[in-house]
């Protein structure tokens, strides 16, 4: 009986134990369970986390992303040249042509885009080869009076044209800052400009300019704002019509005149050296040194994709003017400031900001240009020490000339100077300088002993040539209108 009772306890025991570690494991499970449906969230976003980065992998490794990032890339001197050239006196042309004469002149800007990427791309092949600037290799093979005479020009025009383009921005930023005096616009964009190309490092400041020359897009955003007859531009665009009146003439002396601009040339060839010198060539042996087929191709594609931009800037100028001003009558339209303010009651308060923003932004990248091509040429042809590369204690002549340059055009406005005069100064200007210095820039990268392999193919020969001729015209067009 004892024994019985013994077992009878132990099983009660056994049964009372397998009981609990039933329960235990029963609630051990649900908990289990429990927990899995506590883990799901954050499984599935562990899960979307992995999957998002295997997708952001597989994209990257598409070629069109990847062919976009390398493009980027691959853009430096060339699409901050053709940007500049965009400046308030080129806003204020193509505004003008568009206001006075609608859609008429619109094929203009595609006839230009080839002209103006062959005569850029002369130039910063004859820096990408020769491993110097315009000047130095003006100096290299021309009498020094021809190069003397150009770079004096050169500075005059290039002065007139700071001091029009300081006075566009500072009107052009009353319009939004009424209150703010003039004076004081001119002054701040003055010390602005100047800070930025002498306190900053070449590499930040190629990459400021760089992104700066994407407010152009304001210009064709601000198309979008207007009501235009699509159709007719395309017409405008693809069958060209002509004005043989005295003031049609000007106005494409002065649109040549303002897209094939010498400041440019002496620009774009610096800019490759600058670029080589950033690379690590900073001796004239190691740029002179053979140049690759490659790097030729991507000034190629920089080039063209620079000249494209300012050409289809001008193109959208135009037919928003075209679109709003042409129908009121556009001819008190004779600055960039004047458009814009004309356009607000037509194309409403959106586009007349972004046209705004445009004539402010195109100046800051404007102005450097306008005034480090004046110092490059002056400074190539005196033996100075130049170069953005440069501190200001290692190149003080160098960045002298753009503080005098920007402090000239500052002063012509503080002392009341028309700007329109000034304008009108800087084209005269242009206009005799521009066809002397193609023809020395088609006879140096024509040059085999200059050039090497790299020299001009007939075709870009021809079209050399043809701009000369274009420019020669254009030069006499603005001298005749000036003067007779």
């Amino acid at each position: 009986m004892a024994k019985s009772s013994i077992s009878k306890k132990q099983n009660n025991k056994s049964a009372s134990h397998s009981s609990s570690q039933f329960k235990k494991s029963k609630i051990q499970h649900r908990e289990s369970v429990f927990e899995k449906i506590v883990e799901e969230p954050a499984i599935l976003l562990e899960k979307t986390i992995n999957e998002s980065k295997k997708i952001g992998a597989a994209i990257a490794k598409k070629s069109v992303v990847r062919k976009t990032e390398e493009y980027w890339h691959m853009l430096g001197p060339g699409l901050t040249t053709g940007a500049a050239d965009d400046d308030c006196s080129g806003v204020a042309t193509y505004s003008q042509a568009g206001a006075r004469f609608g859609f008429q002149w619109l094929w203009l800007a595609s006839f230009t885009f080839p002209l103006m990427a062959v005569a850029q791309e002369m130039c910063a092949r004859i820096g990408l080869v020769t491993g110097q600037g315009l000047a130095a290799n003006i100096k290299k093979h021309f009498p020094r009076w021809v190069l003397y005479l150009s770079t004096f020009l050169l500075f005059a025009a290039n002065t007139f044209n700071i001091g029009a383009d300081l006075g566009a921005m500072a009107q052009a930023s009353q319009l939004i800052f009424p209150k703010i005096s003039f004076a004081m616009l001119v002054i701040f964009f003055a010390m602005l400009t100047l800070a930025l190309q002498i306190f900053t490092t070449y590499q930040r400041y190629a990459q400021y300019l760089k992104y700066l020359a994407l407010i152009l897009f304001a210009y064709v955003f601000t198309a979008f704002f207007v009501e235009i007859d699509w159709i007719k531009v395309f017409w405008a665009t693809v069958w060209p019509s002509f004005n043989f009146s005295k003031e049609g003439l000007i106005l494409v002396t002065g649109v040549l005149g303002t897209t094939i601009s010498p400041y440019l040339f002496f620009w774009q060839t610096s800019q490759e050296v600058e670029e080589q010198i950033l690379d690590g060539k900073t001796s004239i042996k190691s740029r002179a040194a053979e140049t690759s087929h490659a790097e030729v191709k991507k000034m190629r594609i920089d080039i063209w994709s620079g000249m494209f931009l300012s050409n289809a800037v001008m193109f959208f100028i135009i037919a928003t003017c075209a679109a709003t001003l042409y129908k009121v009558g556009g001819s008190n339209i004779n600055s960039a400031a004047d458009a814009a303010a004309a356009l607000r009651p037509f194309a409403g308060d959106y586009a007349y900001l972004l046209f705004t923003m445009g004539i402010i932004g195109v100046g800051l990248l404007a102005i450097p240009v306008l005034a480090g091509s004046i110092s490059y040429a002056l400074s190539e042809s005196l033996n100075w020490r130049e170069g953005l590369f440069h501190k200001l204690k290692q190149a003080r002549a160098f960045y002298g000339v753009i503080i005098i340059s920007v402090l000239l055009g500052l002063l012509m406005n503080l002392f009341g100077f028309d700007p329109i005069k000034a304008l009108i100064y800087s084209a005269v200007a242009n206009g005799v300088v521009a066809p002397v210095v193609l023809i020395l820039i088609v006879l140096i990268s024509s040059d085999k002993s200059a050039m090497g392999k790299h020299t001009n193919g007939p075709l870009t020969k021809i079209f050399g040539w043809i701009i000369v001729l274009l420019m020669s015209g254009a030069s006499i067009g603005t001298l005749y209108s000036l003067f007779f």
